[in-house]
């Protein structure tokens, strides 16, 4: 049996109904054999949020702006009512009405900010409307002076199905026949009547969804600002004979100041543990390392400076003992950071698991261990791990492992190459971790396949990476980003790292500082998270011949900065980034992914998107609208119109209204189409906030 697990649970086979507080589906009927009764008198149909599949919950963070939707209809022309039935984790029953999102679509929503975490249930009740199907009858047949007493009549029976003294006065009213049939039909309108039946609908053939379960998270799960970056480089020391001196988490606190000034609310560390000496990495991924070569943080297992070797619950000698990083996570907590840590399952071949544990390997036919490859990358210096040997032994160790850190303060995992473990291993551990510790948050290096991105996100990663460093055209970002939006929503919370270890796009590289601010606007504003690696702010742009990764690359030496000397020259978008942080925590919709829309623009490299929430949703109950306009062409000046649907910002058609371009402090005015000039070399981004109320003026 696996540890922990679920009883009458087989994670081969059948699922049970419930797993891990996560909703999972019957076994389908045949599509070949119509079962009746399965629809209610009303269809209910296509609920969101909802996965594809129904397998596992959705899930939401805390803050977050859900849209419940359903789409609600019947045979005839009748009048429907919809509204959502919401249980939140407390068992608290709320009642919101669902209204058709277009006419004649059928579609209902109902938007609602949830607050608290846990599983919320919900449900969709519908019905036919007796009282909207009776009156809009009644206009139609009054006007034509068609069975007016007979449409009166009925009205009647209609009101007195329900109970009250407005309502048993509009239904005297109605069977007067000394008024004329428009003084009846106006008593029928009378505002008092509206609101004493929309307390208490006149319904029939009630009809009920079954119930789903969403999810809810706290807000980090989703909302976040991340800074990465190597404790060994901060205070690194070099020597004259060419040994190094590490950085410490002594040392590298000292930059945690820093990085909590630009705004960010997560430092994530790549592995902290021993790294292997057998095949150990040289400068730029080489197989010949020098004495002083300190190897790949992810070639785990090695060392510990006492005869014995250490693995994934060790730390790396050099950087201090277990005391030490708990002072580092305390100080950190001090500046209102979390500490994000790596979770790489792979070990060098120096990792106590090679010995202990071989058939935790794969192994080749002379009987050695295979090394890890992603052709034409070989990782000598890597093992990686197989989970069909022993899956009940292996897991359990990496729980071990996972809760060993939490207790040292972690509660946010950056999972190293997900994709290259079974999808069931991450579903069972994620789910054992949500179970006992809720706050916990992974976040999913899936650089991979969507079949596999998006099932590990469906599967319980709270984060993932995405596709967007390699996104950068106009029409590529409109589709990834729409997609974001509206498509994987449900479950899938993107985080948008601009650049990591290994990851320096040919945009980045040839962009020079303009290429930096657009891809740092981009990602800062269009997702609740986005990240970037050390080195960002400096512009490093030189990759290593033949790659995409930074020439010199961090991941296989020391790499200290002179913080103070770019500060100093000015040559440093730490300002920026400082300043995109600020925006993110004073624009309420930044925080929220499924309300951006893709607006439009003439110019084939002018890309332009908003970001709108509801007044009755703000702290301050005003409306907050974010309209980005991003010149993705580094090397241009751009001169064109853009054109924008306003009433995805609250607006009316034709209206013109001011704007504030936050990066510049410059206001303009603007209506549907608007002229915009995008200079790449000074300002290649406006983020302009909306200025509802006086300044929105109607045309």
């Amino acid at each position: 049996m696996y540890p922990d697990r679920v009883a009458g649970a087989d994670i081969f086979g059948v699922m049970p109904t419930t797993q891990y507080g996560r909703v999972m589906a019957a076994a389908p009927a045949d599509p070949d054999v119509r079962v009746p009764g399965q629809l209610g008198r009303i269809p209910i149909r296509d609920l969101r949020p909802r996965q594809s599949e129904n397998l596992w919950a959705a899930n939401a963070y805390v803050g977050e702006v859900v849209p419940f939707e359903a789409t609600v209809f019947r045979e005839g022309h009748d009048a429907l009512f919809a509204e959502l039935v919401l249980t939140d984790p407390s068992g608290a029953v709320t009642r919101h009405p669902m209204h058709e999102v277009a006419k004649g679509t059928d579609r209902h929503r109902a938007e609602v900010r949830l607050d608290s975490m846990g599983a919320w249930r919900w449900r969709v009740r519908a019905a036919r409307d007796d009282w909207a199907t009776w009156l809009h009858t009644a206009e139609i047949k009054v006007a034509a002076d068609q069975d007016v007493d007979i449409v009166f009549a009925a009205g009647v029976q209609v009101l007195q199905r329900g109970s009250g003294k407005v309502l048993a006065d509009a239904a005297r009213a109605l069977a007067d026949p000394g008024l004329t049939p428009a003084a009846r039909l106006k008593v029928a309108h009378d505002p008092r009547l509206a609101k004493a039946i929309a307390a208490h609908p006149l319904l029939s053939l009630v009809t009920e969804s079954a119930p789903l379960t969403l999810r809810v998270e706290r807000a980090r799960a989703a909302v976040g600002s991340w800074y990465e970056f190597f404790p060994r480089s901060e205070g690194a020391k070099k020597a004259k004979d060419g040994s190094w001196t590490s950085g410490t988490f002594r040392t590298a606190a000292k930059r945690l100041p820093a990085v909590a000034a630009m705004g960010f609310d997560v430092v994530y560390l790549p592995p902290i543990h021993p790294i292997g000496v057998a095949f150990r990495k040289g400068p730029n991924n080489t197989t010949d390392a020098g004495p002083h070569d300190p190897g790949s943080p992810w070639a785990i297992g090695g060392p510990l400076g006492d005869g014995t070797n250490g693995g994934h619950d060790a730390i790396h000698p050099d950087l201090g003992t277990l005391a030490d990083f708990r002072w580092f996570v305390a100080e950190a907590e001090k500046l209102g950071l979390e500490i994000a840590l790596d979770l790489a399952l792979q070990c060098s071949p120096d990792h106590p698991w090679v010995t202990e544990h071989p058939e935790w390997f794969t192994h080749r036919p002379d009987g050695s261990i295979a090394y890890a490859e992603n052709p034409p990358k070989k990782y000598q210096d890597i093992y990686p791990l197989d989970f069909d040997t022993d899956p009940e032994g292996l897991s359990a160790e990496v729980l071990r492992i996972v809760e060993h850190w939490i207790a040292q303060g972690v509660n946010i995992f950056r999972v190293d190459n997900p994709h290259t473990k079974p999808l069931w291993f991450w579903e069972w551990l994620l789910g054992r971790i949500a179970a006992t510790h809720p706050d916990v948050v992974f976040l999913a290096e899936a650089f991979t396949r969507p079949a596999m991105l998006h099932s590990l996100a469906e599967a319980g990663f709270q984060q993932s990476y995405t596709y967007f460093t390699w996104r950068n055209t106009k029409p590529e970002l409109e589709e990834f980003l729409t997609g974001l939006a509206t498509q994987s929503a449900d479950y899938l919370h993107p985080n948008l790292f601009v650049n990591t270890p290994d990851i320096l796009t040919e945009y980045l590289q040839f962009g020079g500082p303009p290429a930096y601010k657009i891809r740092a606007a981009i990602a800062a504003t269009a997702s609740p998270s986005w990240g970037v690696y050390s080195g960002y702010e400096l512009f490093e742009d030189v990759a290593r011949p033949g790659s995409e990764e930074n020439i010199d690359n961090e991941k296989y030496e020391y790499k200290p900065r002179d913080w103070a000397r770019a500060a100093t020259t000015g040559r440093t978008l730490a300002p920026y980034l400082t300043l995109l942080n600020q925006i993110r925590r004073e624009h309420p919709s930044l925080q929220q992914l499924r309300n951006l829309r893709v607006h439009w623009s003439d110019d084939d490299a002018v890309l332009v998107y908003s970001k709108f929430l509801d007044g009755a949703f703000t702290p301050k109950g005003r409306p907050d609208g974010i309209i980005v306009v991003a010149n993705v062409d580094p090397h241009s000046v751009r001169e064109t119109s853009v054109h924008l649907d306003l009433r995805q910002l609250g607006l009316d058609p034709g209206v013109t209204f001011d704007v504030r371009e936050i990066l510049t402090g410059q206001r303009w005015t603007w209506s549907d189409s608007n002229f915009v000039r995008l200079d790449a070399f000074t300002e290649p981004v406006h983020i302009l906030n909306v200025e509802y109320g006086a300044a929105v003026r109607k045309p």
